[in-house]
């Protein structure tokens, strides 16, 4: 069966359908990583996005039950040059293409992804549509054209959980302020001797200090921090009261709260193989990413110092309040998938943590 993706500037790029059947709208973004597609495709923040990997061949060691960031896929279509039908991997429970089908998620292959990544580079993320069989491409042209611009308003409250809920662990007990969490943050933590109760995107700072944490974890999540307004709000309340820790969209979230500005990137930064470097210490570290805003360099206030920069662009990748113990990576340290180069910032969220918890 043939299939299209149809940008909003009218280009068009042909391919063969797999997975599920089906017309889907999103924001077309490329993520360069090797490996790692099922995490990719269970990642919350990529809700309402179609994702085109820049690696051809997707799918040769199949789909597991061990490596799903979420219960289920958020993206809204997924575009590769070549997926592979006979995966060969002693975990694998199934393909790509019946997972897909399953979730009802429309893809496409045999899509020229080296000319789809290059224009989204010179031109920018889009908005677009894939089709799949007998379509009208003039018809889809036009859809492309109206989408509306992907909205955090709506994307938050499909990813977050709407009731909290605990994952034992030890004593320390730390709050997960849930924007659309990957897995392995949560598993990370319990990992780290810690009890995760995580709290739904709209809770309030009252309602997340009543949890007694000794420690707060704002997640990642899709969409445009902007449009998370009551994130922000709450967070500027929790400033001094709780050790915090931020991760990409927490880390956005978290400068907003704290004064800056954030914009959105020309094309994201999506992969496993972004170059950051820690400004005190020097050191650059390879680092999985997936966030298509960036906070403001220049818009913080002085008493926040920027910690981390982005080798490739300048951008901001991390931040640190000089008396306040709290800091936030735009990066993902869980990795999942990816370099495990930033792992040692959860050990450092641990010891902030320990260090304000009390002794009793």
């Amino acid at each position: 069966m043939r299939g299209f993706l149809v940008l909003e500037d009218g280009t068009v790029f042909r391919g063969e359908a797999f997975g599920y059947p089906d017309r889907s709208h999103g924001e077309v973004v490329f993520n360069t990583s090797m490996t790692g597609y099922q995490e990719i495709l269970t990642d919350p923040s990529y809700c309402g996005q179609i994702v085109t990997l820049t690696y051809p061949l997707i799918g040769n060691y199949g789909i597991n039950s061990e490596d799903f960031e979420s219960e289920k896929p958020h993206v809204a279509g997924f575009i590769v040059h070549e997926a592979c039908r006979r995966p060969s991997n002693w975990r694998a429970s199934g393909d790509i293409d019946r997972f897909l089908q399953e979730h009802r998620i429309p893809a496409l292959q045999g899509v020229d992804t080296r000319a789809l990544t290059r224009h989204l580079r010179r031109r920018g993320t889009m908005r677009g549509v894939l089709g799949t069989g007998t379509v009208d491409i003039e018809e889809l042209k036009a859809v492309a054209a109206a989408e509306p611009p992907l909205s955090g308003d709506r994307l938050v409250p499909e990813v977050t959980n709407h009731e909290p809920f605990t994952v034992a662990g030890g004593e320390r007990r730390i709050a997960l302020y849930n924007f659309g969490v990957k897995e392995n943050i949560i598993r990370w933590l319990h990992r780290e001797g810690c009890t995760v109760i995580v709290m739904p995107a709209r809770s309030t700072a009252a309602e997340i200090l009543a949890t007694r944490p000794h420690g707060v974890t704002i997640s990642n999540g899709p969409g445009d921090p902007g449009d998370v307004p009551y994130g922000v709000a709450t967070l500027r309340e929790l400033l001094g009261k709780v050790p915090m820790m931020g991760i990409c969209l927490g880390h956005q979230l978290l400068g907003l709260a704290l004064g800056g500005a954030t914009f959105k990137l020309p094309f994201g930064h999506r992969g496993g193989n972004h170059p950051v470097k820690d400004l005190n210490s020097g050191r650059v570290y390879i680092t999985s990413q997936n966030h298509g805003y960036a906070v403001r360099s220049g818009s913080l206030p002085p008493e926040v110092a920027v910690t981390h920069i982005n080798l490739n662009d300048g951008t901001v990748e991390g931040l640190r309040h000089r008396e306040l113990p709290l800091f936030a990576v735009q990066y993902h340290p869980e990795s999942s998938p990816g370099p495990t180069d930033s792992e040692y910032l959860f050990h450092e969220f641990i010891r902030m943590v320990d260090a304000y918890r009390p002794s009793n």
